[in-house]
This record gives structure tokens, C-alpha cells and sequence, in this order.
């Protein structure tokens, strides 16, 4: 009984939704099943494209960030480079500027080994002049010799050492001359044997003042040769025996 009137009422209300939808209450069950299952779908993509577009701004952002790191890499790079390049080409120049160093020391330590070596010789030299009875003044060296000669052959004696008969320029040296002769005659520089009556030292100056004796030069031809006599000069023959006196001038 309560069947038969279960199935009279689902009748009824199926005919009165076909009455107002104009479909059956299955076609109706149906769509909305279908409703359900669509917004189900729509719902399951839209969190999908959620994902997918996260994925994206996370890898660009990673992208961002490398290529970041890429260029700072490089800038890093590029500036050691350079401070390296400065610091080599500072290195460079103090290495140049060494070697120009070196080799000036090396110049000078060679021309003080010259300048040693010169004056080593130069005082071995006078150490043997001062043992051979050699005097010092004013810059030269004088020898009055302690036997007799020529005024050719005393000259020669002195060029063999470097130097040359006595040139007396003025008083102090006429004293001098006198002084260290003790009076003696003795043979000095002056000579008029290339042309008579022009007396010449043996430089090649010509005198311009002297200290003759009295009537002195005499004149004579053959009398072409200088000798200090005790206050002043005379010409004697040059072959005339003599003590002389050398003269090595410019030392210092």
C-alpha cells in the first residue's frame, strides 16, 4: 500500500517539474550532475595556471639573479685584471729604474776604481820623486841637479821624467830658483837658438821681462843659452857644462 503511494507521488512531481521545465526530473538530475563535474574541471585548471605561471616569475627571477652574479663576476674580474696591469707596469718601471741605478753605481764605482788607481800612481810617483831629491811648490816640482851637462843634455834628463828646464815667469820663482841653487849657476829654460836675439822658454812662450845681469844678454852668436848666475841671467854657449834645475809643472 505505502509502495503503490510512494510511486504515485514520484509520478506526480515528475509531471508537475516536466510541466514547468519542460524536462523530465532525470534530464534535470543529469545537468546538474554535469554542472558539477565542469566546475570541478574549471576549478583543477585554474590552480594548474597557478602553478605553472609561479614556476615562470621564480625561474625568471633565478635567471635575474644569475645573470647578476654573472656580471658582477665579471666586473670583479675586470678590475683585478686592471690592478694587476698597474701594479706590473709600476713593477716594471722600479725594475727599470733599478737597472739605471745599478749601472750608474757600477759607472761610478768603475771611474773611482780609475781615479784610485790614477792617484795610487800619481803618489807612487811622487813618493819616488821626493826619494830622488825632488822639491815641491807651488803646484810643481823642481831638481837641481848634483852633477853637469849641457843645456841640450840637462834638458833631456828632465824630459825623460816628465818634465822640463826651470821657466821663471816672476820674482817668487827667480827667488825661489835662487834659493834652492844655493848661487850657483845653473841652466834654465830660455833660449834664442831658433832665431837670434828672440829668447824663447821651452814651452814655446816668448819672454816678455827678465832678470838679466848687467850688460846681459851679451850678444854673441854662439852664445844662445841661458844660465842663472848668482843675482841674475846670462847667455853662455849651450855646450857649456852646467848643473841644471828640471821643473814638473800641475802638480797636485
Amino acid at each position: 500500500m505505502h509502495r503503490e503511494d510512494g510511486k504515485r507521488d514520484d509520478a506526480v512531481y515528475e509531471n508537475i517539474t516536466k510541466n514547468i521545465t519542460g524536462k523530465s526530473g532525470k534530464e534535470i538530475t543529469d545537468c546538474n550532475a554535469m554542472r558539477i563535474q565542469s566546475s570541478e574541471l574549471t576549478d583543477s585548471g585554474s590552480d594548474g595556471l597557478t602553478i605553472s605561471r609561479a614556476a615562470g616569475v621564480c625561474l625568471g627571477l633565478l635567471c635575474v639573479l644569475l645573470l647578476t652574479a654573472v656580471i658582477v663576476l665579471c666586473v670583479l674580474i675586470y678590475t683585478k685584471s686592471t690592478n694587476y696591469t698597474e701594479e706590473k707596469q709600476q713593477l716594471l718601471t722600479k725594475i727599470t729604474n733599478l737597472t739605471e741605478e745599478r749601472n750608474q753605481l757600477l759607472t761610478n764605482n768603475t771611474s773611482l776604481f780609475k781615479l784610485n788607481k790614477q792617484f795610487s800612481q800619481e803618489k807612487n810617483e811622487l813618493a819616488k820623486f821626493f826619494q830622488d831629491g825632488w822639491i815641491y811648490y807651488q803646484f810643481s816640482l823642481y831638481y837641481v841637479s848634483t852633477e853637469t851637462k849641457s843645456w841640450a843634455e840637462g834638458r833631456r834628463y828632465c824630459t825623460e821624467r816628465g818634465a822640463d828646464l826651470v821657466i821663471i815667469n816672476d820674482s817668487k820663482t827667480q827667488d825661489f830658483v835662487k834659493k834652492i841653487s844655493c848661487g850657483s849657476e845653473t841652466w834654465i829654460g830660455l833660449t834664442d837658438i831658433e832665431v837670434e836675439g828672440t829668447w824663447t822658454w821651452v814651452d814655446g812662450s816668448t819672454l816678455t821681462s827678465g832678470f838679466w845681469n848687467a850688460n846681459e844678454p851679451g850678444g854673441y852668436t854662439e852664445e844662445n843659452c841661458i844660465v842663472k848666475i848668482s843675482e841674475g841671467w846670462a847667455d853662455y854657449p849651450c855646450t857649456t857644462f852646467f848643473i841644471w834645475i828640471c821643473e814638473k809643472k800641475n802638480v797636485k
